[in-house]
């Protein structure tokens, strides 16, 4: 969590979830946008730090400092290539609060965890075949995982043979209003993609064209 000493224009003080990388220094690299930037540079700034792990323990630090942009190009050049292997690209939108006010919680929301964690260690090769035939390819994965899911479809991240690594968005047929109607869509898409996979249904079905490159390695 940053948070700065500085406002935003509207005169409201603003703490943001980021994620950093390191330099050789163990110096924290974070990347922001411009209307994050603007308000936060050159200011007195707190950033707390927390580790993610097992058990009861939950370690916190929080760093104090000035937050400063490289002059050096060369210099910046090298921290983003840093901050590109380990996240790659992000991006990030502004939500009015009437927006906010007037959105339904997700129905699967109390139970997507678990989801994942069954299908991606019960069911590997349903996520392999959701990839290769509901989203429009050009090779086959070698890997394959569910990332989240909720009442209109669920994300997964895959492996090519190149080892270049990518995500998409696979949609439901239609929208699940509970984690009854989530499994069932899951094992009738499961089915549709057996049929399809093994010539005995055709694929009737409009394919999932867009796909997100992940830069980092990672998997």
């Amino acid at each position: 969590m940053l948070s700065s000493s500085t406002p935003t224009q509207d005169g409201w003080p603003l703490g943001i979830g980021v994620r950093f990388a390191v330099d050789p220094n163990g110096t924290p690299i974070l990347f922001l946008n411009d209307s994050t930037l603007k308000f936060a540079l050159h200011c007195k700034s707190s950033f707390l730090v927390q580790l993610e792990q097992y058990g009861l323990r939950t370690p916190q630090c929080t760093i104090q400092g000035t937050l400063e942009k490289p002059e050096d190009t060369t210099a910046l050049k090298k921290l983003h290539s840093v901050w590109e292997k380990r996240f790659g690209h992000e991006a990030g939108i502004w939500v009015m609060s009437s927006d906010y006010k007037s959105a339904n919680p997700d129905p699967l929301r109390d139970f997507a965890e678990r989801m994942i964690d069954e299908i991606n260690t019960s069911n590997k090769e349903d996520i392999l075949r959701f990839c290769n035939i509901y989203v429009d390819l050009y090779f086959q994965v070698c890997d394959a995982k569910m990332l989240w899911v909720d009442r209109l479809g669920f994300d997964v991240r895959f492996r090519s043979p190149l080892n270049d690594v990518f995500e998409a968005r696979i949609p439901f047929p239609r929208e699940v209003t509970d984690e009854k109607g989530a499994k069932s869509s899951i094992n009738c898409m499961s089915q549709l993609a057996w049929e399809v996979e093994k010539n005995f249904h055709a694929a009737e079905f409009e394919k999932v064209k867009q796909l997100k490159k992940i830069e980092h390695r990672g998997f």
